[in-house]
């Protein structure tokens, strides 16, 4: 039996990992995809403490995991597929068989949340796209719109404005979420115009994108645009699949944790962007992880 596993490898999964390996806990980590999490996708980082001049999504979560793994942590590609969550032991069930521990952190963090309109899912993949790093390439000298108007909508526009000609930014409000810096670079930047208080309706084409029907949300006046992509930020739903009817959840679906990180159940613990609370990014994913780890060490002193 495991101390603890920890599901999920992003910053806050890898971060839980180190902590947990330097306390000696007997420690696992399960990670379906390549442990790094939605951090793999960004492009570049620079609001993450210690890197003054920024630092590559990639490069900054593969430093993560080889520290996590100097300590010894035992990190594993299997998909978790159900879990039961015992006072005594938690189960974890993989396609490769089960496993228990006496503690769990979770950490499956979101995934980006979808727009919910026609064209949308039939055109994914084919001038949809919700990652920017990934497909921004493919649009060189074109047009493309950005949907959103939070940091991450703002940086991926920035980001875009390598390959394409010019950036539409639709926001459904008269003004931007992202934080100021963002926005000035934004407004000043040629290859980005925006459209205020607008909400898309339908994205239409054939065999790919070639328009996006807006609506003005104040004088419900339809309009058109005509591009190659479409590209959408307008947030992130919780992966929380594996524990919709086993542990506390917000009106959004995110796990309730206390100050400890603790859920409504004693021995399982959350961190990072599967959490319900004000900021997602990586610091604070960072400082969650940390958390937990020393709260399951806790937890586990207290029932061996």
């Amino acid at each position: 039996m495991e101390d603890l596993i920890i599901i999920g490898g992003g910053p806050a999964g890898l971060t839980a990992g180190l902590y947990a390996a330097r306390s000696r806990l007997k420690t696992l980590l399960l990670e379906k995809l390549s442990p790094g999490g939605q951090v793999l996708m960004t492009d570049w980082v620079e609001n993450y403490p210690g890197f003054p001049e920024g630092v590559s999504g990639f490069e900054l979560m593969d430093r993560m995991r080889r520290q996590a793994e100097s300590f010894g942590l035992n990190i594993q590609s299997r998909e978790v597929v159900r879990l039961h969550l015992g006072p005594d032991k938690k189960e974890v069930t993989t396609a490769d068989g089960s496993l228990e521990a006496r503690s769990l952190i979770l950490t499956m963090g979101a995934m980006p949340r979808k727009l919910g309109i026609e064209g949308e899912d039939r055109l994914t993949g084919k001038g949809v796209s919700y990652c920017a790093t990934c497909d921004g390439p493919f649009y060189r000298d074109r047009e493309v719109a950005v949907i959103g108007g939070g940091d991450t909508a703002i940086e991926e526009a920035l980001y875009l404005t390598r390959f394409a000609n010019l950036v539409h930014v639709v926001h459904r409000r008269s003004e931007l979420r992202a934080t100021k810096l963002l926005q000035e670079r934004a407004f000043s930047h040629e290859k980005i115009a925006f459209s205020w208080d607008a909400v898309p309706t339908r994205i239409l084409g054939g065999g790919g994108v070639e328009e996006i029907e807006l609506k003005n949300i104040k004088s419900g006046e339809l309009s058109r645009l005509r591009l190659d992509g479409v590209f959408v930020f307008i947030g992130y739903d919780p992966n929380n699949s594996l524990v919709k009817d086993l542990l506390e959840l917000d009106d959004y679906g995110f796990v309730v944790t206390n100050n400890d990180l603790e859920t409504s159940v004693p021995g399982v613990f959350a961190a990072g962007d599967i959490r319900a609370k004000l900021l997602r990014q990586i610091s604070t994913a960072v400082g969650e992880g940390a958390t937990a780890a020393f709260a399951a060490e806790r937890y586990v002193e207290n029932v061996t």
